[in-house]
Order: structure tokens, then C-alpha cells, then sequence
């Protein structure tokens, strides 16, 4: 069972020529809305990968809420944990240029409320939260004590990139995605070389496995006793918004199922690849039959 801790937003998607600059206005012809917010989008992603997920977060008393849960319901996704509190759900702005490239501003809304106590109770031995950086860092703290005071492990993607002392989260983090620029925030916030071998090879312990994800490059990861790489499936990119949240979605639902770290890194690696050829966070995220298809081909 994995329990996602996160934020809940609704994504406004303008296409743009280019993406601005500081200061710069670029106009795009039309706008797209699609649910979001890095746990409901991770949330969606797990299920869909094929495991049981139950999400804990919060959203607005506004029209946005509901429309930010609606994918979720009709994934199955158990929204039990969701509260509705006053202020606005979360929303974010994002441009995407022709390469697919994407910049992003969020409003965060009601996801700067959540509690861990809402989850005081609710995970068991054997259970895996999922956290993000969209919620205030010391909630999310919490709740990974939370977490591992029931036996649950923690499987922590810290992005965006806390500005709060990262090593509380990093004590009880079982499994730590990135992506290379995060890597290189995080590593030159501890005094660790910025490139992704270093990092993971200073943060990886007995307990803790780290994982980078290199883009178009694949994946880079450390366990106590093994490194890995895997390259990224060739793939026509029409939009990486949400790939990151494929990616860890696959990735934990493998593990919650017990399959080996490598096999679950592959699909992963899958999951992130098949994200990147459909528009909006939610929508591009892959189900497992696609997702076992397309690991079986990265060597």
C-alpha cells in the first residue's frame, strides 16, 4: 500500500514559441487545464503503475477542487485523506515550448495547510509514503517520522528543492529521487560534488538508496552494494511535464510490490519516457501494461 503526502493542484498549460526570459512576456495562441500538484500527479502515476494508493493532502473551497481531484476518482486513487479547507486549491502556471521544455510558477494554496497529523494511524508495517517538496518541509518531516514509527519506509522526492536543512528528511528517507539540477542544489548545500555519480555516492547508506534521473539520459542510482544505469527509451518528446512524477509513481509501485530494485528502476525509466509523449502531468502518466512493454527493452 503507498500512502502519497502531497500537494493537489490545477495546472494551467499555455504552448509558447520559446519559453521567456527574465522580464520577457511570450504569448502562446491557447491554454489547457489539467489536474496537478507533484502528489496527486505521483499519486495517479502509482496507481496506474498498478498499486494500491491512498493520497492525504488538501484542497480549496473553490470550482478548482474539484476538477484537481477528478482523474484521481476516476483512477480509483482512495481520497479518504483529502480535506477540503478554506483558501484556494493550489494552482500552477506552466509554459511549454516546442521541444517540450517547460517552466513553471506555482501558487500553492492550500497545500501550505496540510498536517501530518492526518496520517497519524493510517500507515502500517510495510506501507510506503511518498513525499514531495510542494508542502511546507517541516510537515513533511513529520510525517516521515510518522511513517517510520509504524515500520513504513520513505520514499522522498525532494522537489522543488526545500530551502529548510534537508538532513532531518534525508535521516528516515528510505529511497531519494532527483533529478540532475536538484542534485546539484541539494550537493552543493552539503559541500558534495554537484555531478550525479558523487551525489549518489555520498548520500547512499545500508538504509537509504538515491536515485538521479538524467532526462533524455536515463537514470543513475546507488544502492549499498551496486550501481546502476540505465539509458532513456528513444521517444518523439511532445511534453515533459509530469515525466519526473511517472518516474517515481512506476518506481515505487514496483517496490511496494517487491520486485528486485533493478527491475523496478526500468520501469521507472519507462514510465518517464512514455509521460514525455502525451500532454499534461496526469494525462501522460502510463499504465503498468505499457510501462512492463516498454522496460523490457532498456538493456
Amino acid at each position: 500500500m503507498i500512502t502519497v503526502f502531497g500537494s493537489i493542484n490545477l495546472d494551467l498549460v499555455v504552448a509558447v514559441p520559446r519559453l521567456p526570459s527574465a522580464g520577457e512576456t511570450v504569448s502562446g495562441r491557447d491554454h489547457q487545464t489539467f489536474p496537478g500538484g507533484k502528489g496527486a500527479n505521483q499519486a495517479l502515476a502509482a496507481k496506474r503503475a498498478g498499486a494500491e494508493v491512498k493520497l492525504v493532502g488538501a484542497v480549496g473551497e473553490d470550482s478548482f477542487a474539484e476538477m484537481a481531484l477528478q482523474n484521481l476518482r476516476d483512477a480509483g486513487v482512495d481520497l479518504s485523506g483529502v480535506r477540503e479547507v478554506g483558501g484556494s486549491t493550489g494552482l500552477a502556471l506552466i509554459g511549454i515550448d516546442p521541444a517540450g521544455e517547460n517552466q513553471i510558477i506555482v501558487a500553492s494554496g492550500t497545500n501550505a495547510r496540510v498536517e501530518a497529523a492526518w496520517l497519524d494511524g493510517s500507515l502500517r508495517d510495510g506501507d510506503t509514503l511518498m513525499l514531495q517538496g510542494e508542502v511546507p518541509y517541516q510537515t513533511a518531516v513529520g510525517a516521515a517520522v510518522l511513517a517510520r514509527r509504524a515500520n513504513a519506509s520513505v520514499f522522498w522526492n525532494p522537489a522543488p528543492v526545500p530551502e529548510d536543512d534537508l538532513r532531518a528528511c534525508f535521516e528516515v528517507a528510505s529511497t531519494i529521487v532527483v533529478n540532475v539540477s536538484e542534485a546539484a542544489v541539494i550537493g552543493n548545500r552539503l559541500g558534495i560534488a554537484g555531478d550525479p555519480e558523487a551525489f549518489a555516492e555520498r548520500l547512499v547508506t545500508p538504509a537509504r538508496s538515491v536515485v538521479v534521473t538524467l532526462g533524455a539520459e536515463g537514470v543513475l542510482a546507488r544502492t549499498e552494494k551496486t550501481r546502476y544505469r540505465f539509458p532513456s527509451p528513444r521517444i518523439e518528446t511532445v511534453d515533459t511535464t509530469g515525466a519526473g512524477d511517472a518516474f517515481c509513481g512506476a518506481l515505487a509501485a514496483a517496490l511496494d510490490r517487491s520486485v528486485s530494485f533493478e527491475r523496478a528502476l526500468k520501469e521507472g525509466v519507462a514510465a518517464g519516457a512514455l509521460a514525455c509523449t502525451v500532454t499534461g502531468a496526469q494525462s501522460s502518466a502510463p499504465h503498468l501494461e505499457e510501462i512492463r512493454r516498454l522496460a523490457e527493452q532498456i538493456a
